[in-house]
């Protein structure tokens, strides 16, 4: 289990969750942060979880796109029944989840990518990164975003990972097709957009 709000983000952007059972109090980036920046590219389903019982913790937890507000101490049968009818709710557009741009295509609920018709095959970083550029497309990504957001937030920023992995997707998804998606911005980072 994750111990702060900084992990929990690197875990939710390095794997697929249906559901996300989130604690207000996580320290480094609180409960609060880390929902604003799921929201700002998921739909995921999010159970807040929090001593905070006042009207104005629960409003504001909703508001700020929870789904569902859990106020400690709880049955843990509770919690349990409402997962369920949470994921009840949410598995058809779960299912249903993609990412697009141009005519590449990102199947989040089967984890594959397609280019118009054609099928492309990834490893899990590989996805794990189209996925972050899909997600922020039209804005750039900067080396040490990717690394913090893909890899782990302590890897060597001195190796050229990103440069060989940008290439190594590339070859996949921008080599093969007349209209190129992944773009260097030289000395700031890469973009994916379609500048066609």
């Amino acid at each position: 289990m994750r111990a702060n709000g900084i992990d929990a983000l690197h875990m939710f952007n390095n794997n697929l969750y249906s559901l996300v059972i989130l604690d207000v109090n996580l320290p480094g980036v609180d409960g609060w942060g880390v929902l604003g920046l799921i929201r700002k590219t998921s739909q995921v389903k999010i159970m807040m979880l929090t001593a905070r019982g006042r009207l104005v913790d629960k409003v504001k937890g909703l508001d700020a796109g929870a789904d569902d507000y859990l106020i400690k101490p709880f049955e843990f049968p509770e919690l349990l029944a409402r997962v369920r009818s949470m994921l009840r709710r949410g598995q058809e557009r779960i299912e249903e989840a993609t990412m697009k741009v141009a005519d590449l295509e990102l199947d989040l609920g089967r984890r594959r990518a397609y280019r118009g018709t054609t099928r492309i095959d990834l490893s899990t970083k590989e996805f794990s990164l189209l996925h972050l550029l899909l997600s922020r497309s039209g804005q750039v990504m900067t080396r040490s975003q990717i690394i913090s957001l893909v890899w782990d937030v302590n890897f060597d920023c001195d190796t050229n990972v990103i440069e060989v992995s940008i290439r190594r997707l590339r070859a996949k998804v921008d080599d093969p097709f007349e209209n190129k998606l992944i773009h260097t911005i030289r000395g700031v980072g890469y973009v994916l957009e379609d500048r066609s």
